[in-house]
């Protein structure tokens, strides 16, 4: 059964204040805890802004 746990507490910690990052960028009120009162169109816009990023980071990698 899959779970939704880090193997690394750090990069639970590193992913959670990525999150905020974007959902901060797009105009996405984010809090910690509980965000069930989002849409899916703002969760889905903050998922699409980190894949872009990530994208982003690694394009620059490649130079």
């Amino acid at each position: 059964m899959a779970t939704n746990n880090s193997t690394v507490p750090e990069a639970r910690a590193a992913l959670d204040r990525f999150k905020m990052e974007a959902a901060s960028e797009v105009g996405v009120n984010l809090k910690q805890g509980y965000n069930g009162d989002l849409t899916s169109k703002q969760n889905g816009s903050v998922g699409g802004q980190m894949v872009k990023k990530m994208i982003q980071k690694y394009e620059e990698g490649m130079r």
